[in-house]
């Protein structure tokens, strides 16, 4: 019986893809295992065609060759029966929240689907791992489950391995929680002034501030009016889907509502003069 306590299946996957950068990179391998309430166990894998080249260095590393793949379906091809596949399930991996989700996310975008991630719950065993024991995760197979990670960088072998970690914390440690929801909390710290997950937008004084790059501590919104270009290129760019959102709806004049606490106070209206000068009248 497994200590971790399920609500609705929890999706653990990793990718092999050819290079590092969810934006510019391809998918050549998604492995699934979905963790299910009742303790069973469904495996999907699938090899992919990213439809450009594999760098050899890359190769190297995931063992993926050119030919290996170039009778694979593409993402495209695919996407449909990954999304159902995912359906209703919660998210974890291994360094999952800054790689495989943005990956994932990336590659359902370009197949024309929407991925939603919102209402969906992250269980990262690397944050786990590294704010107890800050190491790789072939160091935490060893170091939680006592073996060797053999097949290590194929994804089916890393997801395995990452599901032997997670379960080798969750015995080790009393205090990490056991539920996906508090996992998801322990896993992705939020301070409750962080607009989107990353940080990258924080709220001051009722107005969004961004918190990086030249324009750490600038309003959002004067960002948008004196400099767009600046906007369309985080657009663009590597940034968690989230942020992207945000700004380009802050783009369009669409905002989020404040938290409480944030929210700009109504400034109280002015005195009548005339009543001012009846109450001078009467001291």
């Amino acid at each position: 019986m497994s200590k971790l306590i399920l609500k609705r299946p929890l999706a653990i996957f990793d990718i092999e893809a050819t290079g590092i950068s969810p934006r510019v990179d391809r998918m050549v391998e998604l492995s699934i295992i979905k963790l299910m309430p009742d303790d069973s166990r469904l495996t999907h894998t699938w090899r992919i065609n990213p439809t450009v080249p594999i760098p050899s260095e890359t190769s190297e590393i995931h063992g993926i060759y050119d030919a290996d793949i170039a009778d694979c379906p593409t993402f495209a091809q695919l996407a449909e029966e990954v999304l159902t596949v995912l359906d209703n399930c919660d998210l974890g991996g291994y360094n999952v929240t800054r790689y495989d989700i943005p990956m994932l996310c990336e590659e359902f975008k370009r197949a024309n689907i929407t991925f939603d991630t919102e209402s969906r719950k992250v269980v990262d065993a690397q944050r786990i791992f590294h704010r107890k024991e800050p190491r790789d995760l072939e160091a935490a197979l060893k170091f939680y489950c006592g073996r060797e990670h053999v097949g290590a960088h194929g994804a089916e072998a890393d997801v395995i391995a990452t599901i032997d970690v997670l379960m080798g914390e969750l015995e080790m440690y009393d205090d990490v929680p056991n539920t996906v929801e508090e996992l998801d909390l322990y896993c992705n710290p939020i301070d409750p002034l962080w607009v989107d997950r990353a940080g990258r937008l924080k709220w001051s004084d009722g107005e969004i501030v961004l918190t990086f790059s030249q324009k750490k501590g600038q309003k959002l919104k004067d960002v948008c009016a004196y400099d767009s270009g600046f906007i369309k290129w985080i657009i663009k760019s590597d940034f968690p889907q989230d942020t992207k959102k945000i700004v380009a709806d802050a783009l369009k004049g669409i905002w989020p509502d404040p938290p409480e606490g944030q929210k700009k106070k109504k400034p109280s209206p002015p005195k009548d003069p005339i009543s001012q000068l009846g109450q001078l009248e009467l001291l």
